[in-house]
């Protein structure tokens, strides 16, 4: 395996981190703490300007992307080699989820949820590990969460999704790690984001906060700020010798 020291970064000593979902909750904490570690960043998200207003906070740069769209994520890719060099560090953070029991989903919201969350982490890997491959030397970290271990009420779709990406992950460790690769999943448990107030608002939803808060040992939701150093130190050069692992960051509401 080539070590760090063989590899040389593309942006004058500064490696490119490319963050999809840069633009929500964990994104751009990631995206924030990459670029004080010493990446260049480009932040991607479904909106160009919430990405360009993130990325405006550390001289990095936003681009628009789809992950549910081959064709968006090729160009998203293609915009950040042309104007920064190949990603060396691909944090695959974009997700989406609506909690409803097993029965209430259907085909349109098990396609969502699977394009986005699955599928999603694997058209931009398709995408760019080539270009790390060529290098030798790349740093991959998906984000999964707690559910894709466990499983999780009201997300059955969406647990299996994740538990898809864990799986993945391991896949992609084994099979890159001969070219300096290293493939590692971050699992967060129940984070206080946007998204997660958005789809625990509502008269079904009432206590679930309070009821995941008590299910942490350590009686409290995580905040983006828990999450994003463990995704920081995996898509670090330190960390190349660790691959194919599963880390949650949970407060103890998963242990193992």
């Amino acid at each position: 395996m080539t070590g760090p020291s063989e590899s040389t970064p593309t942006d004058g000593g500064r490696r490119v981190a490319f963050v999809t979902g840069g633009a929500g909750g964990i994104g751009s904490e990631v995206c924030r703490q990459l670029a004080a570690a010493g990446h260049t960043v480009a932040v991607a998200d479904l909106s160009r300007e919430a990405a360009e207003k993130v990325a405006a906070e550390f001289d990095g740069i936003g681009v628009a992307l789809d992950v549910t769209d081959p064709d968006s994520v090729a160009a998203a890719v293609a915009e950040v080699t042309a104007k920064l060099g190949a990603p060396a560090a691909v944090v695959n953070v974009a997700g989406w989820d609506e909690l409803k029991p097993f029965l209430e989903t259907d085909e349109d919201f098990t396609r969502k949820v699977l394009e986005i969350n699955l599928n999603g982490p694997i058209r931009v890997l398709r995408a760019t590990l080539p270009a790390m491959v060529e290098a030798r030397y790349g740093r991959v970290v998906n984000v999964a969460s707690d559910a894709g271990r466990v499983g999780s009420s009201l997300e059955s779709v969406y647990s299996g999704a994740k538990a898809g990406v864990i799986g993945f992950t391991k896949t992609v460790a084994r099979e890159f790690a001969k070219h300096g690769i290293s493939a590692n999943t971050v699992c967060p448990g129940p984070t206080d984001t946007p998204l997660l107030r958005s789809i625990t608002a509502g008269e079904r939803s009432a206590g679930i906060i309070e009821a995941m808060t008590k299910a942490v040992p350590m009686r409290r939701m995580g905040t983006p700020a828990d999450v994003a150093p463990a995704i920081v130190f995996l898509a670090s050069e330190q960390a190349g010798y660790i691959t194919g692992q599963t880390l949650s960051a949970s407060g103890g509401l998963t242990m193992s």
